[in-house]
């Protein structure tokens, strides 16, 4: 698990921002791969979105019962729906 105070790639910044999207994605995924806390999830994002973007996101996941695994319902096992990603053609 990186360390949460050494600076995230490119790459790794983009994955936690698309990760923070996902509403089936809790937080506590975000830490357990990339030493980021709710806080710090909630910094990056205020960091890299447009002001308006970052308020619709907090909006998005303010109370999501899905976005905590403590509140989460153990019936959701996976991250994401199998429906939220379309299959890409070649």
């Amino acid at each position: 698990m990186p360390a949460s105070d050494k600076p995230l790639s490119p790459a790794d910044q983009s994955r936690v921002i698309e990760m923070a999207w996902e509403d089936r994605t809790p937080f506590e995924a975000i830490a357990a791969l990339y030493g980021l806390s709710e806080a710090k999830v909630i910094a990056l994002m205020r960091a890299s979105l447009k002001p308006r973007a970052f308020r619709n996101w907090r909006q998005r996941v303010t109370g999501r019962v899905t976005k905590h695994g403590a509140r989460r319902d153990p019936s959701v096992s996976r991250g994401y729906c199998a429906t939220q990603y379309k299959i890409r053609s070649k």
